[in-house]
């Protein structure tokens, strides 16, 4: 959890900081300091330059983390001739409220992020041929996702963390919250972070990424973790970043229903992409289920408040067995275990928060509102999603935008030293008040 209790009292002392009212000690020096272990967080550690020392935190185990959780797949251009679909998808599910240049930055770069996470080792699912096979989800008019049976996120997830723990130049550290930023010149300058013992201490680094997730944690129903409770949000407002959309929250049409508190555990919209339908009460299908997601959870909650019902039901019946006990393996194990074969019945479902929209404002490089602070994955707000969601484009986006600031990272790091004068901190601030301002 983020503490509000420290903030602003990191004081300037010449070149050097101190930290008033906390344990002293050792202050630890990294390139760059990446907030948060997913997908974003770990991509971005991979695309950094390997002279680069980097420090990646976590709050819990580096296994527990929203990316690990998702099920449906990754989107990818299928061919030239799918682009416009593949764009006015994304552009229809968000209410065109995206940022054009972002849509298309994620599109014409997700060919080579699926190339890049097959040479990593994900098992994508392919076709008797050898091709890669491709799903449907709600919102899209063609199928272009790829996957692995129903656990896609865990799949492309401890690929991404075996390939960062054989890093040479990268260190993983759980049970680390960030409470705060360390700011010098009004530029980041580094992290404040409280240990599983409750000391804190100072981490000071060139470069900071937030990839912290989303906010599900404060809501009593969510497919999330409990753990992800928006801290990057928080810091950034108390530090006077710029934020964006924070009351776009995306409710995920369908979340196995069992009457009790805790993680909602997700249906994945793949299942209603493969035929799965919804019913009613009186087993009559009451809905389009391959509409954005926004619309079929406004269609159940009303379907729910006509019959006086705390969840609506969701039949297997049309998808073909094969596709039911290899698609949705762990779908059908999760069901199995609160007495429902999706082969033989109907499960109940009900909508949770599922995905945040909105977030830390960034550019098309990833970069924040405070010189040398970065923000990827559902903690930023690039724009890509509008304010609702298309299914499958949150990995990807998450990773073309931490392969950007990445790169973006490089090139600053290059250009450091140009920086340092004088006058550095208040052209470093100029330049991405400036940066900003012309991609939004």
């Amino acid at each position: 959890m983020v503490s509000k209790k420290n903030v602003g009292v990191f004081k300037e002392v010449g070149v050097g900081l101190e930290l008033a009212g906390a344990a002293s000690g050792s202050c630890e020096r990294f390139d760059v300091v990446i907030v948060g272990c997913g997908s974003s967080g770990l991509y971005t550690a991979l695309n950094l330059p390997a002279e680069m020392s980097v420090l990646v935190l976590t709050k819990t185990e580096a296994k527990r983390c929203d990316s690990m959780l998702a099920q449906g797949g990754i989107c990818v251009l299928l061919d030239e001739d799918d682009y416009d679909s593949f764009y006015e998808d994304t552009m229809r599910a968000g209410h065109y409220e995206n940022r054009p240049e972002s849509v298309d930055i994620m599109i014409r770069s997700s060919r080579a992020v699926i190339e890049s996470l097959i040479d990593l080792g994900v098992a994508f699912e392919r076709t008797p041929e050898g091709d890669l096979a491709y799903t449907r989800e709600g919102g899209h008019t063609r199928a272009r996702i790829c996957y692995h049976a129903d656990t896609t996120g865990r799949e492309i997830t401890q690929a991404l963390l075996s390939a960062v723990e054989e890093l040479s130049n990268a260190e993983i550290r759980e049970h680390t919250c960030v409470v705060d930023l360390v700011e010098q010149d009004g530029a980041c300058a580094g992290v404040v972070v409280e240990g599983k013992n409750g000391v804190r201490s100072v981490v000071r680094s060139s470069f900071v990424v937030f990839a912290t997730g989303g906010i599900g944690g404060l809501y009593e129903h969510s497919t999330n973790y409990p753990e992800i409770t928006g801290d990057a949000c928080r810091i950034a407002r108390d530090r006077g970043i710029e934020l964006e959309h924070m009351d776009y929250v995306q409710i995920h049409p369908t979340s196995l229903y069992t009457g009790r508190p805790g993680r909602a555990f997700l249906i994945s919209e793949s299942a209603r992409g493969e035929g799965a339908v919804l019913l009613n009460a009186a087993g009559e299908r009451f809905t389009d289920e391959l509409q954005p997601r926004d619309v079929v959870s406004a269609a159940i909650f009303s379907m729910m408040e006509e019959e006086g019902s705390d969840h609506v039901w969701l039949s297997f019946a049309p998808v073909p067995e094969k596709a039911v006990t290899e698609h949705f393996k762990a779908i059908r194990e999760e069901c199995a275990k609160e007495g429902y074969d999706i082969l033989k019945e109907p499960i109940p479902v009900v909508p949770a928060q599922h995905y945040f929209m909105g977030g830390i404002r960034v550019d098309a490089w990833s970069r924040t509102s405070m010189p040398h602070l970065f923000a990827v994955g559902e903690t930023s707000c690039n724009g890509v999603h509008g304010k609702n969601r298309l299914a499958s484009n949150s990995l990807l986006e998450a990773l073309v935008f931490a392969q950007r600031a990445a790169k973006e990272i490089e090139k600053e790091a290059d250009g450091l030293q140009e920086t340092i004068g004088a006058d550095g901190p208040q052209r470093a601030r100029e330049a991405s008040e400036s940066r900003i301002g012309r991609n939004g």
